[in-house]
């Protein structure tokens, strides 16, 4: 039965809350408490938890927003500082706003954002959900002479919203042909244990940075008793400095579509959803043409290949803007129409993931690894990689590097090959797997990309000796602050401490008992924390004191200072009286 919680009932295009919650803030600019309370009718929900999605989503706005919404990426590699100019600040001005609010006329509103995913294209942001690359202040003042002339969207050059995936290392996945069909056929030939056992043959693992052996959850999932089965393909790469999903479903939406049909085949699922994180809405035209073409040869929906029994169909659900949703429990949680909020585990999703029942998640680049493995064998996959790692990984490479963009290589690849290949010299560090990842100095540079060495969802962000190592943590320190889903006391507050901590010794106020609450609060937040977001969000921390130590204690004072700043306190009272004379200001 389907859950009211998920779609319209009265509606026979069964949209999605989210959807549908997206659709009212297009028309209105944002999501009003009449909105909520006719989406609650619409969708038999109490209307608190209405409420609770449209706070939970960062995309989602109880204010009205302007009809030109930009957000600019705050990401180390795609963020708005450009050769030390603030563009968005740049662009505030020659528009005359304040960021996060809109302007009086209604005219444009700007703001910030997490990473959307452009680290290979220079500064970035979206503006009404399209993203523009490539900023200079020479693109900041022709946009600000656009909105200032109500220009719309459709008449700015088209150039700018050109997103050129460049690839420039090809190995197994990238090199092999794939014609749409050509695993199934094989599969449908060979029957589901058999299939199922190339896909183990293979030793294919998961390529979100886990590794969970792919053959087993699909078989964990196959074997669990329930109602009806499920297939998700996780597609929210939230992670901060990762883009080959973009990438792939783009160019590979064919073999992924394929895999989790293959899934379907095998785990006997009739049903699967795309979870496509918010900030690559613009790729759904492009995917829902890849998914009708194939309805249209046989390849979804009812009797696949003239199968009688073998039924799969795909729908496509956008998220709103919140990374913790790339967690598989919290990615489910939204699914069912609710606050991505991680669930406790166990029970896994493989037993009771969707609508409470038997649930296969995987990301995008393993089930196109999948399509390919069936299509091919599981000894083609497993002959390159390392003994532990079978395969090829597919990394996004970018910051301090002349030739930033995706490159396959087969696991076991050294760092410093990667460095060589994109071009980066004179390199202070990499972060592997994203901030919530592992940064390694040069001495680390002859450790390998693979489940036994330096495991990574495919992030690979390059720092050059002239990056300050402290500003780049305070960045990621904010993100894990901004994006914590506020469910559990130590990620909730320990994030928010670790930023006011950072953001101390980064103005020069910190000491060394800085650092020893730094440390504390971090153990704090790897043991006790809820999920995942929380276990990891110190690590960039823990790496930098343990490696690069003088990062921070350059800048530690001798003696302890306050960490709270009540000059700056007063900053908001000395904006509503309009004061910024000497006698306002406590120094």
């Amino acid at each position: 039965m389907m859950n009211p919680c998920l779609h319209n009932r009265s509606d026979p295009t069964h949209e999605h809350l989210l959807h549908r919650l997206y659709a009212l803030q297009q028309q209105f600019l944002h999501i009003s408490p009449e909105s909520m309370h006719q989406v609650a009718t619409e969708f038999n929900l109490p209307v608190s938890q209405v409420a609770s999605v449209v706070a939970f989503y960062s995309f989602f706005h109880t204010q009205p927003c302007g009809r030109f919404h930009i957000l600019f990426s705050n990401c180390t590699s795609c963020g708005y500082l450009e050769d030390g100019q603030n563009l968005m600040q740049m662009l505030c001005q020659q528009l005359q706003i304040t960021p996060g609010k809109t302007r009086k006329d209604g005219l444009v509103s700007i703001d910030e954002t997490s990473c959307i995913g452009m680290c290979d294209q220079g500064a970035s942001l979206l503006i009404n959900g399209v993203p523009v690359t490539r900023l200079n202040p020479d693109k900041i003042a022709q946009i600000a002479h656009l909105i200032t002339a109500e220009t719309a969207l459709a008449y700015w050059p088209k150039a700018w919203f050109a997103v050129n995936d460049v690839v420039h290392k090809r190995s197994l996945l990238l090199t092999a042909h794939f014609l749409a069909g050509s695993a199934l056929q094989k599969a449908l030939i060979h029957g589901t244990d058999e299939t199922l056992a190339t896909v183990m043959q293979s030793d294919l693992c998961g390529r979100g940075g886990a590794g969970f052996n792919t053959g087993e959850k699909w078989q964990l999932c196959r074997e669990a008793s329930g109602n009806a089965h499920y297939v998700v393909c996780n597609a929210d790469e939230g992670e901060p400095g990762t883009f080959k999903d973009r990438f792939l479903l783009r160019s590979q939406a064919d073999a992924m579509f394929e895999g989790m049909t293959l899934c379907a085949f095998v785990t006997g699922a009739e049903k699967g959803f795309v979870y496509l994180r918010g900030e690559y809405r613009y790729l759904l035209p492009h995917l829902h043409s890849v998914l009708n073409q194939r309805r249209q040869q046989g390849l979804l929906g009812q009797h696949i290949l003239g199968h009688a029994t073998f039924n799969f169909d795909i729908e496509i659900v956008v998220g709103a803007g919140a990374y913790i949703c790339g967690e598989e429990s919290a990615l489910i949680e939204s699914l069912e129409g609710k606050p991505g909020i991680p669930r406790i585990r166990p029970p896994f999703p493989v037993t009771h993931g969707y609508l409470g029942q038997p649930t296969v998640i995987n990301n995008v680049e393993t089930l196109i690894a999948a399509a390919h493995i069936i299509l091919q064998d599981g000894a083609w996959f497993r002959a390159i990689g390392t003994e532990k790692s079978a395969g090829s990984k597919i990394l996004s490479v970018s910051g301090d590097c002349r030739l930033p963009g995706i490159y396959e290589y087969p696991f076991g690849v050294s760092i410093q090959q990667v460095l060589d290949d994109c071009g980066a010299q004179n390199v202070q560090a990499v972060q592997i797997g994203g901030p919530s990842g592992t940064l390694v100095g040069r001495t680390d540079f002859n450790c390998r990309t693979c489940f036994e060495d330096l495991s990574t969802a495919g992030s690979f962000l390059v720092f050059g000796q002239q990056r300050n190592l402290l500003a780049i943590n305070r960045n990621f320190a904010r993100f894990f602050a901004h994006e914590s889903c506020g469910f559990c006391t130590p990620c909730r507050v320990g994030t928010q401490l670790l930023k006011n901590n950072l953001d101390k010794i980064a103005d020069g106020r910190g000491t060394s008992q800085d650092l020893v609450e730094i440390k504390q609060l971090s153990h704090l937040l790897q043991r006790h924390s809820h999920c995942g977001l929380g276990h990891t969000a110190a690590n960039h921390i823990l790496d930098s004191l343990q490696r690069f130590p003088q990062t921070f204690e350059a800048n530690l004072k001798q003696h302890f200072t306050a960490s709270f700043d009540l000059d700056k306190a007063l900053e908001n009272a000395r904006q509503i009286t309009q004061r910024n004379d000497a006698a306002a200001h406590l120094d």
